[in-house]
């Protein structure tokens, strides 16, 4: 999440936890935080496919249909199912699967273990939401520069600390039961338990003290998410060290907060709580704040973000052991230097929010009978979110979505690589472009991004023999954004210049979350900047923002005879 949003439940199924590295994508390591929407299909072409034996291997494009039946040794799969497709867990990824499943004609079921909606709409993206809507509003209130500037006057701005709780409870409890509702509408059947499989194409559930159910499906689809990752050293007691899950609760605001971790959780909860009264002192184990940004944009975010609040920092550091406060102590945080491990510094605050990662939900699925082993607890897929057993066969009938395959660790992905699994098991083949697919933080002002940052596209360029091109547009000559008093921001654009290609968009300003989507469906659709260009958008809106940036590109006059544009990466 980024935004900060996820899509487990439950107890932690792993201890593992991945790297942060992009927000935009996760090539070769999964990012730290997921966000909630897409159900948008995009366009890609294969990453991985296989030999005739079954075994995985690279490749540029194609696929076989052939899989192979390792699993048939655990069990021999039943004539007739209970139901075209279980999904376990009932996450945002889950539930884009079962609404699109019921949507093709299957048989559709769900297994929760612990409450619909999974992390992202209790925990996760939909109750940050509601507290970054109340900091936003305080933010705005409290600066009076911004008030009179507008010719407004406003007196003393308050808040209600159980009011803003109640107000992310109650949103969440509302997405919760739509989300419920929607899905019993459909026909979608709610098998309530934790689901574990116990050979090919079977499935049990049940609750503790209960007999299990056995089901049967046609293919089964593994969504049970991810949940917060916490570094051994550091005790959670979840009133003064606390994670994302109880932050959420905002059973207090403290005077003073350490913020383990720069990344998106990190960010928007320091937005929160700076808007709220509290000193926020971040802790990062890399040498920069907010490290998998596009660099350019992550030094106008600190700028703007960081540096005018009540917020100081340590860099190049590791929270190697951290004390909860108890008989009168404040919090304690040693720090040790990342690169040498030798003691930096202690730090005694009211409280500390352990913001480091996510960590996939996937001990006790029942893997082993079918064959799988998990890599750093992430359940191995292909890049149709196949199932990969120890040998390097594809599990017959059986895939994995969302935070529990680790490639893009994003609610809407999920969700998105849920559908395409729907796709392929109604008959229509489809891998999903992760590069087209969006992220955004929710600070204000916001962060949005999809596609590579400037650094990952030269290192691509580099190796395959291309130039980059790079556009930027500031939110200072947009009308709507000064309408708004609201001019601080940058767009900017990665793209070919040979053929238009667009590599990826970074936006920092208001509204960057909702105005990433241009850019997102146009990578998606393959749509190239010479044509982009020629699109019309409404005035005075911030959506021009895009639309100068688009037209400030410098294509070369080779690409506007529509020249092809090479095939994204499938990852």
């Amino acid at each position: 999440m980024h935004s900060i949003c996820f899509q487990a439940t439950g107890v932690p199924r792993s201890n593992y936890i991945f790297d942060s590295c992009s927000p935009a994508l996760a090539i070769s390591k999964p990012i730290n935080l997921r966000f909630c929407g897409l159900r948008k299909e995009a366009f890609g072409f294969s990453g991985l496919t296989h030999s005739s034996s079954g075994r995985v291997r690279f490749s540029s494009r194609g696929h076989s249909k052939k899989v192979s039946a390792s699993a048939e040794s655990n069990g021999s799969p039943p004539k007739s199912f209970d139901y075209d497709l279980i999904i376990i867990g009932a996450g945002v990824g889950g539930h884009g699967a079962a609404l699109h499943a019921v949507e093709k004609g299957l048989k559709t079921a769900i297994i929760e273990g612990d409450v619909v909606g999974g992390t992202c709409v209790n925990r996760g993206c939909v109750p940050s939401k509601a507290l970054l809507a109340v900091s936003g509003k305080m933010r705005e209130l409290q600066s009076e520069h911004h008030m009179k500037a507008l010719g407004l006057q406003v007196s003393a701005a308050g808040y209600d600390r159980q009011g803003v709780a109640d107000h992310a409870n109650n949103l969440a409890s509302k997405i919760r039961s739509n989300l419920t509702n929607s899905m019993k509408a459909l026909g979608v059947d709610i098998l309530t338990g934790v689901g574990t499989i116990v050979g090919p194409q079977k499935v049990k559930y049940g609750k503790v003290g209960f007999p299990d159910n056995i089901v049967t499906a046609k293919n089964i689809i593994i969504a049970t998410g991810s949940v917060p990752f916490v570094p051994k050293g550091i005790e959670v007691d979840g009133k003064t060290v606390i994670t994302s899950d109880h932050a959420l609760k905002l059973e207090s605001v403290p005077d003073w907060i350490a913020i383990v971790g720069s990344g998106y959780i990190g960010l928007e909860f320091s937005d929160v709580y700076t808007a709220l009264g509290s000193e926020v002192t971040f802790i990062e184990a890399l040498d920069q704040l907010m490290p998998g940004f596009d660099p350019e944009i992550g030094k106008l975010a600190q700028r703007v973000l960081i540096n005018p609040r009540k917020i100081d920092y340590h860099t190049g550091v590791f929270a190697t052991k951290i004390t909860p406060a108890k008989d009168g102590k404040p919090v304690i945080i040693e720090l040790i230097d990342a690169k040498t491990k030798e003691p930096k510094d202690t730090l005694e605050v009211d409280a500390a929010l352990i913001a480091t990662g996510r960590a996939p939900f996937t001990n006790g699925l029942g893997l082993e009978n079918v064959n799988v082993v998990t890599q750093r607890g992430f359940v191995p897929v292909d890049e149709r979110m196949r199932v990969i057993d120890t040998n390097g066969n594809l599990v017959p009938h059986l895939y994995c979505i969302g935070d529990a395959n680790g490639k893009m660790m994003l609610a809407h992905a999920a969700s998105a690589q849920g559908i395409s699994v729907v796709e392929q098991v109604t008959g229509r083949d489809h891998v999903l472009n992760h590069l087209s697919i969006p992220a955004a933080c929710f600070t204000h002002p916001e962060i949005s991004m999809v596609g590579l940052t400037e650094p990952q596209a030269r290192e691509k360029a580099q190796k395959e023999g291309f130039e980059v091109g790079v556009a930027k547009t500031s939110f200072k000559a947009n009308t709507k954004a000064l309408a708004e008093n609201e001019g601080e921001g940058l767009a900017k654009l990665i793209y070919r210049p040979d053929n238009g290609e667009i590599l990826g968009v970074h936006i920092f300003g208001l509204h960057a979350a909702d105005l990433i989507h241009e850019a997102s469906n146009a990578i998606a659709l393959g749509t190239r900047i010479q044509d982009i260009k020629f699109a019309v958008h409404a005035h005075p809106t911030l959506s021009e923002v895009l639309d100068e940036l688009f037209k400030s590109a410098k294509v070369k006059a080779a690409a506007l005879s529509h020249g092809p544009v090479s095939e994204p990466v499938a990852v």
